[in-house]
């Protein structure tokens, strides 16, 4: 009665191997992770794959702008562009929600980067949907990061400083300007 056939017991491991194969490529996700579910049934997408091991990769960087200006986030939540490259509110922490979609945050403010419907920079201090950007490797080697959460006419609305330095608003970007192309230089 204790004793099983060798074949069977082989048999069964294989069978619960593949039942664990199967989730995993299935991509059963954790729904927490998912904060703004409504925004995949208004987008009529489904959601992307879980990577739970990928998520908490943190990168401190200085955002360079191809205008020549430091990406910004003050003490006050005001984003704008700095030439200082030794000013404490332009280091950020680049941290990555999930493949492609990260988050940023000024690591001396404590501000996230967001983004609101109008296509308005701002910091917030509580990590919000509105929080999350597609960030991605242009042609030219510059980073570009588009809103996950907001669009403007179905077109991305990027993280944009203009030639002075101000923020320009989603609905005016695009991913060709060299306004949106960002270097994410290490801090030393």
């Amino acid at each position: 009665m204790g004793h099983q056939d060798p074949t069977i017991a082989h048999a069964t491991w294989c069978c619960l191997f593949l039942i664990w194969l199967t989730n995993s490529a299935l991509g059963h996700r954790d729904t927490a992770l998912q904060p703004h579910g409504e925004y995949w049934r208004l987008r009529g997408g489904r959601p992307a794959r879980s990577y739970p091991h990928l998520q908490g990769d943190v990168r401190r960087r200085r955002l360079y702008s191809s205008t020549h200006y430091f990406l910004r986030i003050g003490r006050d939540g005001k984003v704008d562009g700095t030439h200082r490259i030794e000013c404490p509110d332009n280091i950020v922490e680049i941290r990555s929600v999930r493949p492609g979609i990260v988050a940023i945050r000024s690591v001396h403010s404590g501000f996230y980067l967001a983004m609101n419907r109008r296509g308005k920079l701002f910091g917030t201090k509580a990590y919000a949907p509105s929080c999350n950007f597609e960030e991605r490797i242009e042609e030219n080697g510059y980073n570009t990061y588009a809103s996950l959460l907001w669009r403007h006419e179905g077109r991305p609305m990027f993280l944009s400083l203009n030639s002075k330095g101000i923020p320009q608003k989603g609905p005016k970007t695009r991913r060709q300007r060299l306004s949106t192309h960002f270097l994410p230089m290490l801090v030393s």
